[in-house]
């Protein structure tokens, strides 16, 4: 996709021109132009030349679109600059001009004695005065005219005939004034010097003009958030040249540089930390704003802020290739995108102008064959010119999507496209996969059951031991558990790892084996109550491991793909939008629906394998709108496949390529809030478009006299306001999406139903309190870092939390699982000590 800058575009009617002439040219595949940012997206492999040259013919200007903010915000600058000088320049004649026709004629200002009662010098001077404004503002009559000749009436079209024929009647009007003045028919000069519309032509240009710059300077907003993206990085960065530390500037960085970054600083390029530990505030590519702990070792992104230590790095990703910079990219293509439902604007676009050229015109021939008055009929036709407003059907659909994306991108939700931040909010069926979409996708150790004299020490110690030389995944979760309680591995010998999922080695002369429950029974005899424990553990989807010593059962340890804490509240947060939930998963029938009842789901489809979710998504997409939800390889096709794909960030990237939607923090909860982001986007636009044609429909009738009997009618000075207004109005009205929250739910009731266990359960009756010791809190970054795990989940209502006391108090409408607040602490690195409830 090609992307170029355009000049001279007015309204919509102009750049439904630019499209259409590009759109024409053999080779094009699709073109779309976007009038809020002046800018125009090609897809084709034709040189640059040929799309400039085809919009060069259609009356505009185009330009090959920089890399860099900066030419943009210059372009905004220059054009917001443009129109103040123009404005300022044109109000100082036109208050002369108004002080000389209407403050002379209505309110009896005083003249020099030279004009008092000489109409024609009063009347030549009115000439000079708004002959002044329309040569300053000659831009209109210019664009006016080009997109005339070339057969595609525009907005300055409308202008310019509505100011140019009240200038050019007022100037036939002095020269009958000057004839009658000859003739000494004092009357007849008296009768034209009031018909004069020189105050007309010039206030119609200058009004016109705030209008645009108001609306320039909102258009500005609704760009913020990729403009506050775009200044993330810094302009230089100090890496290493030799010896010595130098500072150059961002975009000289290359892959594989040293590079430094102090305290306070904000991170220029992708890299990996290689010295030195901090915390980044990672919020302007997550939304989320409690600092994250980054050691040497853990990646870094562009744009994020450093906050507390020196770090030395690596550059992994440059220029373009940062995530900012593939964040920023996603956005401005999503926004130059048109959604179907610009369409309906852009065809009405397309023949509102002649329309109003034909209406005005009609209007003037009545008014002459009923009144006789040309003066009136004149009135009645270039107030109907200057009333229309293209401008505001032009700007009510890519105002809203550009904001609309901005909320989202500050929220950590990329939209790829204006159609998917349309029709995300229309689905009625949201399909999640299990593994790492609902749950973590890396195995932790859930349960420690000790056999006989053995101690869950014991048991973690031997279970440590025989793993530590194995690379399997549910190795790698026990030895992440038995670290966490400061355990060290003993040095084994004769380390094997069996056939029938099994290892063996030999510590201290005895004889260590761990594996499944088949390999162990296969050796030992294990008693009936362990195996009943084994058997519940595996029905609940947890994978137990059996260890022994010699001949003795030391114990058993389970472990499971848990359930991400945000998980529960994300699929409760879409059931409360009346959104059907389903899982797809590879487990058992038994397993699946233990782990559907934990987070509620709706519908489960159990032992589906990667070929058949492509399946599953088709026959939810023939009952309606259907989003997938995945990270994987295998999910692409499924993603490609629904209505909306919606890929973690966290995920592969052939996933997130597949996908029509990026969650970057890769929370589920994410997956509600675009939904409401798509809504309230979609409601903004029909806003925009109800008040574009409603003002049009009211408004031209108005303009036309088709009231007048009723007293309802409007000058031209009138209409040129109303019309800047209209415009102005809508760009407001989108820029109020900068104000909604994605993560307000709405207030519900005290009962909730539960369609897993077809219960009602009662909240807000009784409130749990549980107190929890804590170790390895050292400040209040640790505090806040706790807090926030811990009110993720699911019915907490209040946490404190103190690294002095090493405790944090949980508040909760519901009873929380000890495991559960345990598990969710020593994720993040602290151990708990204790829980007792209050």
């Amino acid at each position: 996709m090609k992307h170029f800058n355009v000049k001279g575009m007015t309204c919509s009617a102009c750049s439904t021109r630019v499209e259409k002439a590009v759109s024409s040219i053999e080779g094009v595949k699709e073109c779309s132009v976007n009038l809020l940012t002046n800018s125009m997206a090609v897809d084709t492999e034709l040189p640059d030349e040929e799309i400039m040259a085809a919009v060069s013919k259609a009356g505009y200007e185009a330009s090959k679109k920089g890399s860099k903010s900066k030419e943009k915000k210059d372009n905004e600058n220059d054009n917001i600059s443009s129109i103040k000088k123009r404005l300022i320049s044109s109000s100082v004649f036109l208050l002369g001009l108004m002080y000389f026709s209407m403050g002379y004629n209505m309110f009896l200002f005083p003249v020099p004695g030279f004009f008092d009662g000489n109409y024609i010098g009063l009347s030549l001077l009115q000439l000079v005065l708004s002959g002044i404004v329309l040569i300053i503002n000659q831009k209109f009559f210019i664009n006016g005219v080009k997109s005339l000749i070339n057969k595609s009436p525009s907005m300055d079209t409308l202008v310019a005939l509505g100011s140019g024929i009240s200038y050019i009647y007022s100037l036939i009007t002095v020269f009958m004034m000057s004839q009658s003045q000859l003739q000494n028919d004092i009357g007849a000069t008296a009768h034209y010097f009031h018909n004069l519309y020189f105050e007309s032509a010039a206030m119609i240009l200058v009004l016109i003009s705030v209008g645009k710059l108001l609306e320039e300077i909102s258009k500005g907003k609704t760009t913020s958030a990729i403009n506050n993206l775009m200044k993330m990085s810094p302009k230089n960065t100090v890496v290493l040249r030799g010896e010595k530390k130098v500072s150059i500037p961002t975009e000289e960085v290359k892959v594989s540089d040293i590079f430094f970054v102090k305290p306070g600083e904000q991170i220029s390029v992708d890299g990996i930390i290689i010295e030195g530990s901090t915390t980044v505030d990672e919020s302007v590519l997550t939304g989320e704003s409690i600092p994250i702990d980054k050691n040497a070792g853990s990646n870094i992104s562009a744009g994020t802020m450093n906050q507390t230590g020196y770090i030395k790095c690596k550059a992994k990703k440059v220029g373009e290739d940062t995530t900012l910079s593939q964040i920023i990219k996603i956005v401005q293509e999503a926004t130059s995108a048109k959604p179907p439902i610009a369409r309906v604007a852009d065809k009405i676009s397309g023949i509102f102008v002649p329309a109003i050229i034909a209406i005005a015109v009609v209007t003037f021939g009545i008014w002459m064959f009923i009144s006789s008055d040309i003066g009136y009929a004149l009135e009645r036709g270039i107030s109907v010119l200057v009333i229309s407003c293209p401008c505001a059907l032009g700007l009510a659909t890519p105002v809203a999507i550009m904001v609309g994306n901005g909320v989202a991108a500050k929220n950590g939700i990329l939209f790829k496209t204006a159609q998917s931040l349309e029709n995300t909010g229309k689905c009625k069926y949201v399909i999640l996969d299990k593994t790492g979409t609902i749950t973590s996708g890396k195995p932790k150790v859930t349960d420690i059951i000790p056999k006989g004299r053995y101690s869950k020490e014991d048991l973690l110690q031997t279970a440590l031991s025989l793993e530590s030389k194995s690379e399997h995944p549910l190795a790698v979760a026990i030895i992440n558990e038995a670290e966490k309680s400061g355990l060290q591995p003993k040095e084994v010998r004769g380390f094997k790892a069996l056939s029938g999922n099994g290892v063996r080695a030999e510590f201290d002369k005895r004889v260590l084996l761990g594996g499944s429950i088949k390999f162990i029974s296969k050796n030992i005899e294990v008693d009936s109550d362990l195996m009943k424990e084994a058997n519940r553990l595996s029905t609940e989807g947890k994978t137990p491991m059996l260890f022994s010593e010699d001949e003795n059962i030391v114990g058993l340890i389970a472990v499971a793909d848990t359930v991400k804490s945000d998980s529960k509240d994300g699929i409760e947060e879409l059931r409360k939008m009346n959104i059907n939930t389903v899982m797809l998963t590879g487990d058992n029938e038994n397993t699946a629906r233990y782990i559907g009842s934990q987070i509620g789901i709706d519908n489960i489809k159990a032992e589906v394998s990667p070929i058949d979710k492509e399946r599953v998504v088709r026959e939810y997409k023939e009952k309606d709108r259907t989003i997938m939800v995945g990270d994987g390889i295998n999910d692409a096709p499924a993603l490609t496949s629904a209505d909306i794909g919606i890929a973690l960030g966290a995920g592969t990237d052939v996933a997130i390529d597949s996908a029509d939607i990026v969650l970057t923090k890769s929370n589920l909860r994410d997956v509600p809030a675009a939904i409401r982001i798509s809504k309230a986007t979609l409601t903004n636009i029909y806003q925009n478009l109800f008040w574009a044609f409603f003002y049009n429909i009211l408004a031209i009738p108005i303009a036309a006299g088709v009231f007048v009997s009723f007293g309802l009618t409007l000058n031209p000075m009138i209409g040129a306001l109303a019309m800047s207004l209209s415009s102005f109005c809508v760009v407001i009205n989108a820029l109020r999406l900068n104000l909604y929250n994605p993560f307000k739910t709405r207030k519900t009731g005290d009962k909730t139903d539960n369609k897993d266990n077809n219960k009602i359960i009662k909240t807000g009756e009784e409130k749990m309190k549980k107190i929890i010791k804590i170790e390895g809190m050292m400040c209040p970054h640790c505090e806040a870092n706790v807090k926030r795990n811990l009110e993720n989940i699911n019915g907490v209502e209040e946490v404190k939390v103190s690294h002095k006391t090493g405790s944090a108090e949980i508040t909760s409408k519901d009873k929380l699982e000890n495991t559960l607040v345990k598990e969710i602490i020593e994720n993040i690195g602290y151990k708990v000590t204790d829980i007792k409830e209050v």
